[in-house]
């Protein structure tokens, strides 16, 4: 365990994030269906670099079984197919950063069913940690830089900006608590309603008190963990606190 508070809570957001998107959705719900529609996988095979790209650069992959990560790198084929990734700030989109954005955004959907990412349009990526740009309502102000530089942003049109230097930094270490592309994909995903509120895309609103039970009792059993020292990845789904 990190030493310090700070520490325990970069282990906590992180296994707060990835166990609620994966293990959650995978085993404590399985009975309720979070998002309509399936994904057509693509029939070409998975170029092999982008095997050692993943290895290299998405560590949380090297904690799937076979299955898992053959599935990952599927729906990573997907995303990079209908996901126009554009550079900014004179950075050069390569096959690397493509491979690497979208098989850390779809860790967050290798459990569940469901389109890709369909309301995210584009994907834009900085070299390092950009100063956002706002447009504000006043013929005097018009359009203003943001007061600090950004690693990430999820905007409700569904375009996702993000920087490289943190991609990277952030997912060559997956106990940091600290990985952008899961963050601003989450945002993602909770806005497919169009509503930034934390709740999934639900066939039911009866099932909103279901859902809000089940992630409350698994999230106090994470912080639970935490202070006990456990590591919360190696309990596995268990049982639904129902």
């Amino acid at each position: 365990m990190p030493d310090s508070l700070e520490g325990l809570l970069a282990v906590a957001a992180v296994a707060a994030l990835v166990g609620i998107a994966i293990v959650i959705v995978r085993a404590v719900l399985p009975n309720i269906s979070l998002r309509r529609g399936s994904i057509r996988l693509r029939t070409e095979p998975v170029p092999d670099n982008w095997r050692d790209i993943v290895a290299r650069n998405v560590p949380l992959a090297a904690g799937l079984s076979p299955e898992e990560r053959e599935r990952l790198l599927r729906l990573a084929q997907v995303f990079v197919h209908d996901k126009p990734f554009e550079g900014c700030g004179g950075l050069e989109i390569t096959e690397e950063i493509r491979v690497t954005i979208a098989a850390h955004a779809c860790l967050l959907l290798l459990h569940l069913d469901g389109p890709c990412y369909p309301t995210v349009r584009r994907i834009l990526v900085y070299p390092s940690a950009f100063q956002p740009k706002h447009v504000l309502h006043s013929r005097y102000m018009g359009v203003v830089t943001g007061p600090v530089a950004e690693s990430g942003e999820a905007w409700r049109d569904g375009i996702v900006v993000l920087s490289w230097d943190d991609v990277h930094r952030g997912g060559a270490n997956p106990a940091d608590g600290d990985d952008v592309v899961l963050h601003e994909f989450a945002h993602a995903l909770d806005q497919e309603d169009g509503d930034a509120g934390g709740t999934p895309v639900l066939d039911s609103p009866s099932l909103v008190k279901s859902w809000a039970r089940i992630l409350s009792a698994h999230y106090e059993q994470l912080r639970h963990d935490v202070d006990a020292g456990r590591d919360p990845a190696s309990r596995g789904p268990g049982p639904s606190p129902v």
